[in-house]
């Protein structure tokens, strides 16, 4: 019997007190579920992980081969605290080619994953007493980022009815000092929505009313996007706000690559030195042979990508109208990713006597073995993330499950 989801597994002793900053860290609660469905999956039951953010494909063929030639060419030592230069010259490319920003290599910073990128981030920015502003439903791991900083974060709470597009007299109000950093996420983990220009216009207008916010524009999922939308995000709709964002990116789900642990930035150039410096004080570099397969996918066909969106877009379509039917639970149909955000506040408005998303997301584990995130860890109570990036079969199954259990 599953009696609940624990995130903290390590004994607290007396003897050695944590640090104060870490008071109220906790592991990934995506990480945390996928570990504990991977756990009943080897104790003997059938367990459908719809939890884990992680591409299900392969990583490109011809990016494996470019790590096993630098591998075999002896490219195995330090690399420059900031990248490679042929990486960063591959990044410069794409970020012309792709979203017409042209950025001086000495702006390009390659880190070890783009969740280290904004991580580094808010620890070369933010100070004691500053705040970040996110917008709610969030990336699970925002807020503790910006708490290692030191420093406060607000949350703007957002509404699928209006497609996830945030209240401007609000972000107006949260805009003024202390803040400091506004993280924009498009399209956006958990919700797969893409902001369209209108919304990056309107959100260019109030960030111009506060000069001292700098903008982290979170790009992971750029690629993973469909319904022949372009991708947008703000330097490109506001090119005079381009000096004021850092521009996040990776190759962890566009090209299957989440285990090769390769991001990167681009900024202002003094921000970047600086976070450069803090790299070389933390990380040192960015894997040498992971550095030399991020350039081959980068600058290689995107035709496995294209393939890997286009499956991604078919699954969507078959399991948001099948969730939608589904008694008292809501989707909006995404616009990219592979997630589908699903609002079972009605749902629980009908049991009283289940403890909200996490004791749904329980019970559906304990009595349909099938693993999703809670709604709470993204700062949206009363919803279930649920990924498809899964085998058509194991979706299939799924949804037959969650069919049985909603009616």
């Amino acid at each position: 019997m599953i009696t609940g989801i624990a995130f903290r597994t390590w004994p607290m002793t007396a003897s050695f007190a944590i640090a104060k900053r870490l008071e109220g860290i906790e592991p990934s609660p995506t990480l945390a579920i996928a570990a504990l469905a991977a756990t009943l999956q080897q104790a003997g039951r059938s367990i459908l992980n719809l939890s884990v953010g992680e591409p299900d494909f392969d990583t490109p063929a011809f990016v494996r081969k470019a790590a096993v030639e630098a591998m075999e060419r002896g490219a195995t030592r330090y690399t420059p605290s900031a990248g490679t230069l042929s990486l960063r010259e591959a990044i410069q490319a794409k970020f012309q080619a792709d979203n017409r920003l042209d950025y001086p290599v000495a702006s390009i910073v390659v880190t070890p994953g783009a969740k280290y990128a904004l991580y580094a981030l808010a620890q070369c920015l933010l100070n004691p007493g500053d705040r970040a502003v996110i917008l709610a439903p969030y990336w699970v791991s925002y807020p503790d980022i910006i708490r290692l900083s030191g420093s406060g974060c607000l949350v703007l709470p957002t509404d699928a009815r209006n497609r996830y597009t945030v209240d401007l007299d609000a972000l107006d109000a949260s805009l003024r000092p202390p803040t400091r950093l506004l993280i924009v996420n498009s399209p956006g983990n958990p919700t797969g929505i893409h902001y369209p220009r209108s919304q990056l216009e309107a959100i260019g207008s109030i960030v111009r009313r506060h000069p001292q916010v700098l903008i982290a524009s979170d790009d992971l999922y750029e690629k993973i996007l469909w319904q022949g939308l372009p991708f947008l995000n703000l330097p490109m709709v506001c090119p005079d706000l381009k000096d004021r964002c850092v521009v996040i990116n990776g190759v962890s789900k566009s090209h299957a690559m989440t285990g090769w642990r390769i991001g990167y930035a681009a900024g202002p150039p003094s921000l970047i030195r600086t976070m450069v410096d803090f790299q070389s004080h933390t990380v040192s570099n960015p894997n040498s042979i992971a550095q030399a397969a991020a350039e081959a996918a980068l600058r290689g066909s995107p035709a496995e990508v294209e393939h890997m969106v286009k499956t991604y877009h078919a699954r969507h379509d078959f399991l948001v109208p099948r969730l939608n039917q589904m008694d008292g639970i809501q989707v909006q149909p995404a616009d990219g990713t592979f997630y589908a955000f699903a609002d079972c506040r009605t749902y629980l408005a009908s049991h009283p006597e289940m403890d909200g998303d996490l004791g749904l997301a329980r019970a559906l584990l304990e009595q349909k073995g099938i693993a999703v995130v809670p709604g709470s860890a993204f700062g949206a109570p009363g919803h279930l993330r649920l990924s498809y990036a899964t085998d058509e079969k194991i979706l299939e199954t799924a949804v037959s499950r969650l069919q049985e259990y909603f009616g």
